[in-house]
Order: C-alpha cells, then sequence, then structure tokens
C-alpha cells in the first residue's frame, strides 16, 4: 500500500490543529478539500482515523497509532525546510564550473580567493579545458561561455561580461613594419589571430563608428589563447587581436601599443549558463552573484 505523505502530514496538522477549519488555514487550502483528502486516507488504510463530533474531533486507536508516523513525516518536512532556509542563509556544497583557462587566469585570480573565504562551506572545482562541456549529462552547476550561444531549453543564462576587443603589437614591431593607418593595409602584416581558421584564413570584423570593415587575412599564427597571442605580440611578432582588459599591463609598461585605435572588434559577451531549474541552489546563486558585481554588467 502506497500513502502520499502529504496526506499523512494533512492528518497530522488536523490533530495539531484541533478542527478542520484551522487546519484549512495553516494548510492554505479550503476546508472541503482537507476534509475530502482526510476521507479518502480513511478509505485508502481501510479504518476510520478521527471521531467527528459537533464539539470536537476524536483519535481513533488506529488513528492514533498511524499518527506516530504522520507527526515523523511533519517533523522530516520541517527538517527540509530548516535546511533549505539554512542552505540559503550558508550556501554550501560542492559547486562544479566550466569557463576558458584564459577567463580564469585573467579575470578569476583576483576574486576568487575573496569567494572561497566568504564562503567556507562550499567547495569549488573548475574545469579550465577548451571543450564544452555538458552540463547536465557532467553535473556542471555554471559554465562561463564567450560568444553566441546555441539554442537550449534545458540551460538559462545571464550576460556577466563584456570584453572589447582590439588591435595590438610591440613597439619594436610597428618600428620595424611601420603603423597600418587603413585595415587593408593590414594584409601587409605580420597577423596573429584568435579563433577559427580555414586555409591560413581568419575573418575579422572592425567598427569605426558606424563604418564596418569585413575580410578574409591571412595569419602568421592562430590559437586559442588570447594570453598567449598578447606575449607573441609583446614580443614582436605582429598584430594580435586582443581583449583590451587582458593587455592593460603590457600596456602600461609600454610592451604594446594600440593599432589602428579608432577602429575595435564587436564586443563580445560573456555568459554564466546555468541548468534551467525554477530554484537556483544557493552555491550557485552566490557564484553568479560574485560574477556580476565584479563586472557590473547589465543582467537581463
Amino acid at each position: 500500500m502506497d500513502i502520499d505523505p502529504a496526506d499523512l502530514l494533512l492528518f497530522a496538522r488536523i490533530v495539531e490543529c484541533g478542527s478542520f477549519s484551522q487546519a484549512a488555514q495553516r494548510l492554505d487550502l479550503p476546508k472541503s478539500t482537507v476534509s475530502r483528502r482526510l476521507a479518502l486516507l480513511e478509505r485508502q488504510v481501510g479504518e476510520r482515523l478521527l471521531q467527528r463530533t459537533t464539539r470536537r474531533l476524536v483519535l481513533t486507536e488506529f488513528g492514533a497509532s498511524l499518527l506516530e508516523h504522520a507527526r515523523k513525516v511533519a517533523e522530516e518536512t520541517a527538517a527540509a525546510g530548516a535546511l533549505a532556509q539554512h542552505r540559503q542563509q550558508a550556501p554550501s556544497g560542492h559547486l562544479k564550473v566550466s569557463m576558458p583557462a584564459d577567463f580564469a587566469n585573467e579575470e578569476m585570480a583576483g576574486v576568487l580567493p575573496e569567494f572561497l573565504a566568504r564562503y567556507p562551506a562550499i567547495t569549488l572545482q573548475l574545469d579550465l579545458s577548451p571543450r564544452r562541456v555538458d552540463l547536465l549529462a557532467e553535473g556542471f552547476d555554471l559554465a562561463v561561455r564567450m560568444g553566441a550561444l546555441p539554442d537550449d531549453a534545458t540551460l538559462a543564462a545571464r550576460p556577466v561580461v563584456h570584453s572589447t576587443w582590439s588591435l595590438y603589437a610591440a613597439p619594436a614591431y610597428t618600428a620595424a613594419h611601420g603603423l597600418p593607418e587603413h585595415p587593408d593595409e593590414l594584409f601587409r602584416h605580420d597577423l596573429l589571430g584568435l579563433g577559427a581558421v580555414q586555409a591560413g584564413l581568419v575573418r575579422w570584423k572592425l567598427l569605426r563608428d558606424k563604418t564596418e570593415w569585413e575580410r578574409e587575412l591571412p595569419v602568421r599564427l592562430s590559437g586559442n589563447s588570447p594570453e598567449l597571442l598578447a606575449r607573441m605580440a609583446a614580443a614582436g611578432a605582429g598584430i594580435a587581436s586582443c581583449t583590451d582588459r587582458s593587455v592593460a599591463g603590457l600596456l602600461r609598461d609600454g610592451s604594446l601599443v594600440k593599432v589602428l585605435p579608432e577602429w575595435a572588434f564587436p564586443a563580445v559577451t560573456g555568459w554564466a549558463v546555468f541548468p534551467g531549474r525554477r530554484l537556483m541552489p544557493a552555491k550557485t546563486r552566490v557564484f553568479l552573484d560574485m560574477l556580476e558585481r565584479h563586472y557590473n554588467a547589465t543582467i537581463a
């Protein structure tokens, strides 16, 4: 016999309140629903649980025996609610996050120690591999992904950072090869490109106010590490496409200069992607809050 725990909880609340009316108010249910569900429970167990009089409810002998189990259900329900409330107040558990390695190295090193200190009951596992993980199949709580996202009804996403990109080169390179004055002159330079390359060509789109320039350009070096491209450019290997944030230090110490300063790549949005559950676990929520505070992004 399968008894619905919710009906046992309802039975315990009726006895605790001493009347159907008060139990209905406490459970936020119509009185008729409370009475009907108790009658169904009695039919299911095959015996009366309560004797109803005009003045009060009286437990039957079997009702008193079943009440012990019903109260255990009520206690476990209250304990589960307390646990959930505590987790909301003090997030805890194992948090599994995927993000690009360069993003983690450049952006997260300064904020993760603060996060771990603030939430000592959370253990953090970072996957920095370049592959796009399957959040649900692999048990990830959150992933940071850059650029356009595919449609996936099982996932939700919120923007957390907007990266701006420009062209950079070392002073030694520009002294030897000159500075281009227009994107058309990039064909005559050694280029270091990030992302997909086909037949030695990379497609770059540059913007200046409302003017758009887009071409396929030959590259000397391509890779999926913005940090490597910035270091190669600083060593004089050519003109590299880099995030403005990632090269700030190299600009300050004079290792790099901006090329075509009036032109820039379209901004790239970094997304926090997570399973699209109605209720987000507290451990995930506070990590997402940390990302949003750090970048002060406009949240949709």
